[in-house]
Order: C-alpha cells, then structure tokens, then sequence
C-alpha cells in the first residue's frame, strides 16, 4: 500500500475478510483500519464481529472512544 492509502467501497472491503490468508480490514467512520496483526482478531474475527465490514454502528456498541482504534494502522477511507 502506498501513503496516501486506499480509497474502498464497500463491495471492495469485504475482500479484506483476513480469511485464506486475506487481510483483516474494518472500516469505523469511514476509516479504514488494519487490524490483521491483533491477537483479538483470528481469522478475521473478533467476538461475534466479522471483518470486512463498516463496523461503525457496533463500535460505538461496544467501546467509549477512539483510543482502541489508535492501535491501529490507518490504511485509507471508505468511498461510495
């Protein structure tokens, strides 16, 4: 990945399911994170949530702030 990043839809992030050696992509507020090395993440999943997604709706669910997803390594945006 270059470092401007990469610029995904939906259908796109899906592929990044970090499933058959894929890697684990989830997108909170139209970022797109990589969260393919966390030992929380195996197979591209973490509790009952699947990557892949736009997780934004569960994230807020489940954590009070950003400083979880500081963690991880930004690599682009989500796109329509």
């Amino acid at each position: 990945m270059d470092n401007n990043g990469m610029n995904l839809t939906l259908e796109e992030l899906s592929y990044y399911d970090g499933r058959e050696g894929r890697r684990a992509f989830a997108a909170v507020d139209g970022v797109i994170y990589d969260l393919t090395d966390s030992l929380l993440w195996v197979e591209g999943t973490h509790r009952r949530f699947l990557a892949g997604r736009d997780l934004t709706e569960e994230f807020y669910r489940c954590h009070p702030g950003f400083f979880v997803l500081s963690r991880f390594p930004v690599v682009g945006y989500l796109v329509e």
